[in-house]
């Protein structure tokens, strides 16, 4: 990096025959008769500058000074009628200083403010030293600072922040006492950039400099991070901060509320709000409300309506966003009868009433659930209301009728939406084509999407998805990888679902090096591979009898940061046992079930099954008991089948009389096999002792 000297001679900070730090005396030096000379050097007060002064200067500078004076001392603030291009820079570094010198920096300082708002002065790095100096020597560090702020802010304006920021730090050099507000202006200026890896450098400068980063040095930080949806650097800075005992605003809480929720960061909103509030935070109503938002989102309805309760403790009272976000996240739960019942207590209320989006979202849940009448009966109310719908409204009443198959009515919203000048997005189409596609109607859903293209109608993402999905369902393996070229060339980058659908399929058909490709394609493009993505790699080596490349894929998901789910775990067990390693198998199913994870019945059924093909039922019932009651019972009978249907009389026998320990309601049809297996093998004596048992037990 150049020096700073050499930066300023080259930009003009300085005379080049002064080789002083203090522009000032350049200008005393160069210019002796541009000041006015006077013993007083008070702020506040200004001294004579009446042009019959026999120091005057006979420069247009000693007008100028003569009318700012005047302006500012009648209206206390300055409104000068002179043309800018009549200044030269020199005139105006001159004027600066003497205004410092003889009026004061208030002075000074209005006519430095009117100068910088032409581009002539606003990129004259001189004039906001000069300015600065002559504060400094008025003893006025505020309004320096303020000058600094200035410089920083114009100067980014032609990417020169940098350059700017180092200016300031070398001011302290002569006597400006830097401020954190002032380095937080620095920060500030560098966040709206996004140049956020010199923020952060500029906040390690702080810290050298002596200066305690304040809240504000934080939030800025954390609301840069927050708007570029980094959640974990959010965080990072977020944790320092409460560990120095400094909180938010109320305006930032909701911001970071509503970052954190959208990314699934849920619980760790709780963590930071319970924090705030007891380090003295007041939430209000929109703080409370986004919570809810988020909690609701994220499907946690109880949760939300705990904190309705505590916001109801706290004195505010639920407006129609709150409740909005209430009946949404129940809608999105199946809960719609729970919402309509909120709903109608909006509809009954004489402060707040429904608006467009809690319409919208009973609607959209009536059509999930594929109540069409009530959706439409509501979609008719809201207008009757007066209330416009808006494109969400229609895209959820088109996805429904799709979903049921009502194309007819699903075309003709769509019809009214252009009437009532809601031109269908892409996501209207995109709930129209999935319709068509799962109908098997595709050649349709195509059509469909060349009559919007000719309207100017742009596809993205979600419809080449929907149509792969489609071709990989139909087994059209070359045509869905032909709409993955074309989604490149189209300046599309697949996303992650996009490759899930396409991984899916490959590995159902244990086409593995297909599946191989893809995942290098993804990771190559950055894309972050997900749960599912893990699930049907490991689904597909063990369909392909690899069950050690499903173990590595299963260790990979730790170093992608995805936690395996029951779905995974089975996968793998699956393999496992196929390959007879019970063992490993066990072991997986022990860390599955100590994780708090619920295994589907396929693995419980598939590994004490395995445990008993090996004559081991002791160890199948190990296995079984850490389940839930509801859980074992229903595992125990589907077992008792399956042996039954196999002749393994005697190992069934076992888990019957183990199923009557615990339940003496016998299921029929697990009776109706195991009799049926005993005649078949001649174990005539098994089935009497049984019968009698469970004669004994109902009388």
């Amino acid at each position: 990096m150049v020096s700073l000297l050499s930066f300023a001679l080259r930009n003009k900070l300085f005379f080049p025959n002064a080789f002083c730090y203090n522009p000032l005396l350049c200008f005393l030096s160069l210019n002796p008769t541009c000041y006015y000379h006077s013993s007083n050097h008070n702020d506040q007060t200004p001294s004579s500058l009446s042009p019959s002064s026999p120091q005057a200067p006979t420069s247009p500078v000693r007008s100028i000074c003569s009318l700012i004076c005047e302006s500012y001392f009648q209206q206390r603030h300055l409104h000068l009628e002179v043309d800018p291009d009549s200044l030269t820079h020199e005139h105006a570094i001159t004027i600066v200083a003497s205004l410092a010198n003889e009026a004061g920096s208030m002075v000074a300082l209005s006519f430095f403010n009117w100068a910088v708002r032409f581009p002539k002065f606003r990129h004259f790095m001189r004039l906001y030293i000069v300015c600065a100096t002559s504060f400094i020597a008025n003893g006025n560090l505020e309004r320096a600072n303020e000058v600094m702020h200035h410089l920083m802010r114009n100067f980014a304006e032609v990417g020169m922040l940098k350059e700017a920021v180092c200016m300031v730090l070398e001011m302290q050099k002569h006597g400006l006492r830097l401020s954190a507000r002032t380095l937080n202006c620095a920060i500030g200026v560098a966040c709206e950039m996004g140049l956020v890896d010199y923020a952060e450098n500029v906040f390690s400068d702080m810290c050298q400099n002596g200066l305690f980063p304040d809240s504000s040095s934080y939030k800025l930080m954390v609301i840069c991070y927050c708007r570029m949806g980094r959640v974990s650097d959010a965080d990072r800075w977020l944790k320092d901060m409460v560990e120095s005992g400094l909180t938010v605003d109320n305006a930032t809480c909701t911001l970071i509320m509503s970052t954190f929720s959208e990314k699934g960061f849920v619980n760790r909103v709780l963590w930071y709000f319970d924090k705030w509030v007891k380090m003295g935070l007041k939430p209000n109503l929109i703080n409370y409300s986004s919570l809810i938002n988020g909690l609701c989102k994220m499907g946690r309805i109880k949760q939300a309506f705990e904190m309705l309760e505590d916001m109801v403790r706290k004195g505010w009272k639920p407006n129609v966003y709150t409740h909005t976000s209430l009946i949404d996240g129940l809608c999105k739960k199946g809960w719609t009868e729970k919402a309509f019942r909120l709903f109608l207590k909006l509809v009954r209320s004489d402060h707040y009433k429904p608006n467009v989006h809690t319409y919208t979202s009973m609607i959209s849940g009536y059509c999930k659930e594929e109540k069409l009448n009530r959706a439409e009966m509501l979609f008719s109310r809201m207008k009757e209301q007066g209330l416009v719908p808006n494109t969400k409204t229609y895209t959820c009443l088109i996805e429904g009728h799709s979903k049921a198959g009502n194309f007819g009515r699903a075309y003709e919203l769509m019809d009214l939406m252009g009437k009532e000048s809601f031109n269908p997005t892409i996501v209207t189409y995109n709930a129209l084509v999935d319709g068509l596609c799962k109908k098997q109607r595709i050649q349709e859903a195509y059509k469909l999407l060349i009559r919007g293209m000719e309207r100017g109608l742009k596809v993205d993402k979600v419809t080449y998805t929907i149509l792969i999905s489609e071709h990989c369902r139909r087994a059209d393996d070359k045509q869905a990888l032909a709409l993955l070229t074309k989604m490149f060339k189209s300046g599309l980058p697949p996303d992650i679902y996009t490759y899930n659908t396409l991984i899916a399929f490959f590995c159902r058909k244990k086409r593995m090096g297909e599946c191989e490709k893809l995942f290098e394609e993804l990771v190559g493009l950055g894309l972050v591979p997900t749960k599912e993505t893990f699930t049907s790699m490991i689904c597909g080596y063990c369909r392909g009898v690899n069950v050690n490349l499903a173990i590595k894929f299963f260790h990979e998901m730790n170093v992608h940061g995805c936690m395996p789910d029951n779905l995974t775990y089975g996968a793998l067990i699956s393999g496992l046992c196929k390959e007879s390693m019970l063992n490993e198998a066990r072991e997986l199913y022990d860390t599955m079930v100590d994780q708090g994870l619920v295994p589907c019945e396929v693995t419980r059924l598939t590994l004490a099954y395995e445990y008993c093909n090996q004559d081991d039922s002791a160890t199948a019932m190990i296995i079984l008991e850490r389940l839930d009651k509801r859980f074992w019972i229903r595992t125990v009978n589907t077992l008792i089948r399956k042996l039954c249907s196999e002749k393994k009389v005697g190992i069934a026998v076992l888990f019957f009389h183990k199923l009557l320990d615990k339940e003496y309601n016998v299921d029929r049809v697990t009776l109706a096999a195991f009799m049926t297996a005993c005649n078949e093998s001649n174990m005539h004596a098994l089935a009497s002792d049984l019968s009698e048992r469970i004669s004994r037990g109902i009388g």
